[in-house]
């Protein structure tokens, strides 16, 4: 029997024998290599934390202690050994188990954690809980070295650290290096901070230098003499100087030491940071030479290490277009938020480095400087998820709305986006982008209506633009344009009015209803801000009866602002149906069982016009 399969629960791991975690390691990443071929999902980040997971659940009882990360999905390990091995072939697929922590899925799942910097923020918050409430329990945040390029980590940071509130920050870093010269003092010194003798002796000097008169400059003058000497060494005084006991670097592969270090961070008053430093993709070559490749994948040979031949995309499309449009126009800037690859800029980073820029996990700083760089005459591209985007709106009203700056907004993964599920599909950009002053929104439905969509707002057009696409490939609808709005489709029994990639589903449903003796008429928006309410209104007058499709949320949608424009003209229909995503986060699957279970595909949405069409008795 191997290891692993003595492990249903945390409690099976604190009691195996020492000698048996190495081989639990190894056991663990062949599982995760295994599914992950399958499945997809979050491959290098995982194999990254084998070790360190298991020395958490080691010290701490995550059924009470909370453990929050940042970002979630490094957390497939936690996911093994708290109960859900059996659930990992089905990972991410819809009705499995989440890529992401979910309180709802389990007990030892803390906090629901998709988007980056915020771990340090909720662990403060729930200490703070803790402390008031009277009750037991350890807090830890578990976060990555790039959620340090967000804001929001610093200032959680900064206030735990002011707070003395007792938690634990873990820093998995996977990127930044010990400089060789100063490895072996570095790490000698690390192995001396670890031990519980310098954490006790600390925390009584600082009680004691509280007490006795003058103890506060004593405490101060010892306190600058080690900050002075620990920045020639160690480079790290960051951490203390925001108030928090510096524990580290501490080898992340190393389980002996993990469980040394995380012990006595149990053990300590006040706020402590842990600084672990691992390797992205650890114990599978692959990953480990190509981390990026390994970050977030759909499937592959996991003997070979293979993916499946790329697809082209909306991404690959417009990173393609936007080369050639950079080309032409040394004005012309690209900006992502640590998303090159994602957002198809791998081609122009490479092309033209010095107009390139990647600016970590920091979308609201991506916008205002979008907004400076118009200000002064470039062409900024930002290219950004949907569901990322969201941190960045009030950027958009401040800094690049207001002045009405020529930002080009490219923003990818609109609608729903699959397996990762309600922390990131792109349900909430029509809403919020719609609501912006002096901002218009393009939905392209095709690859070369993104093409020629992006071509006039860089060329052509002056102000803040959006142009929001989809996750993957386009479908039957293969025109291009930029109109307002078009008649795709003659009919004279219902209109149905939508935008994006779901005129494809418009078009199959009206292929279904054409069987039964029903004709549908398709007015495509290509604008959905400003709305070409003239053309709705025509289509109002032509059939009297609408129906508007959309992959977003209803609330701030546009069948609500159509229902609220036609109002005011006094237009009157037959009848006037909405169907969105409703008023409620989209669980994960892929995304066509999603359209399905939303009433989102062909078939549901003829059964709605031809339960309309009953109803009304027509």
């Amino acid at each position: 029997m191997g290891v692993l399969e003595k492990i249903n629960s945390p409690e099976d791991l604190r009691r195996l024998d020492e000698t048996e975690l190495p081989e639990l390691c190894r056991e663990l990443r062949q599982l995760l290599i295994y599914n992950i071929s399958k499945t997809g999902g979050h491959l290098a980040s995982n194999l990254g934390v084998v070790e360190l997971t298991v020395a958490i659940h080691r010290v701490f009882d995550t059924s009470r202690d909370r453990l929050i990360f940042d970002v979630g999905h490094q957390s497939y390990i936690h996911k093994i050994l708290t109960g859900r091995k059996d659930g990992m072939p089905g990972i991410r697929s819809y009705g499995g188990i989440s890529g992401f922590p979910k309180p709802s899925e389990s007990i030892h799942d803390a906090f629901i954690a998709g988007h980056a910097s915020s771990a340090v923020s909720a662990a403060l918050g729930m200490a703070r809980a803790r402390t008031l409430l009277g009750e037991d329990y350890r807090v830890i945040a578990l976060l990555g070295d790039g959620a340090l390029t967000g804001g929001l980590a610093y200032e959680g940071l900064s206030n735990a650290g002011d707070s003395d509130e007792p938690l634990i920050v873990i820093l998995n870093d996977n990127g930044m290096s010990i400089n060789e010269n100063v490895g072996g003092i570095a790490r000698y010194l690390s192995r001396e901070r670890i031990k519980r003798g310098y954490i006790s002796f600390k925390n009584v000097y600082r009680k004691i230098t509280k007490k006795i008169p003058g103890g506060k400059r004593i405490y101060n003058l010892t306190h600058r003499i080690k900050t002075v000497l620990k920045k020639a060494i160690f480079h790290c005084s960051m951490f203390e100087d925001m108030g928090f006991a510096y524990l580290g670097p501490v080898d992340g592969h190393n389980i002996k030491m993990l469980i040394s270090a995380l012990k006595i961070a149990r053990d300590s008053e006040g706020p402590v940071l842990l600084h672990v430093i691992t390797k992205k993709g650890k114990g599978y070559k692959f990953a480990e030479d190509n981390p990026n490749t390994f970050h977030g994948l759909s499937g592959f040979d996991p003997v070979t290490g293979k993916e499946p031949a790329p697809q082209e995309s909306f991404s690959s499309v417009f990173g393609a277009e936007l080369v050639k449009l950079a080309n032409r126009d040394r004005r012309i800037t690209a900006i992502t938020a640590a998303m090159p690859g994602g957002t198809g800029l791998a081609e122009f980073a490479e092309t033209f480095p010095d107009r390139f820029s990647d600016v970590g996990i920091a979308e609201g700083h991506a916008a205002v400087m979008a907004g400076g760089e118009a200000h002064k005459g470039l062409i900024p591209v930002y290219a950004v998820y949907s569901t990322f985007l969201q941190r960045a709106y009030d950027m958009l009203i401040q800094d690049v709305a207001m002045g009405q700056e020529h930002v080009v907004l490219a923003v990818d993964r609109a609608g729903l986006v699959g397996q990762d599920g309600e922390t990131h599909h792109g349900v909430f950009d029509v809403s919020f982008l719609t609501s912006i002053p002096n901002m218009t929104v393009l939905a392209p439905a095709s690859f070369q209506e993104l093409r020629d969509m992006l071509d006039m707002a860089v060329e052509t057009f002056n102000g803040p633009i959006a142009i929001r696409y989809p996750k993957g490939g386009e479908g039957r609808y293969r025109d291009g344009g930029t109109q307002a709005s078009c008649i795709i489709r003659e009919g004279s029994d219902f209109t149905i009015i939508t935008y994006g990639i779901m005129v494809n589903n418009a078009m199959e449903a009206a292929d279904i209803l054409e069987e039964q003796g029903i004709s549908v008429e398709i007015l495509k928006l290509g604008y959905i801000k400003p709305l070409d309410i003239e053309a709705v209104e025509r289509a109002a007058e032509h059939t009297g009866r609408l129906l508007v499709l959309e992959d977003c949320l209803k609330s701030g949608g546009i069948g609500e602002k159509i229902a609220s424009l036609l109002m005011e003209r006094g237009v009157k229909v037959k009848s006037y149906l909405q169907i969105n995503l409703g008023d409620s986060f989209i669980t994960h699957g892929c995304v066509d069982e999603l359209m399905k279970l939303s009433g989102l595909d062909g078939a549901s949405i003829a059964d709605d016009i031809k339960k309309e069409l009953r109803h009304r008795g027509s």
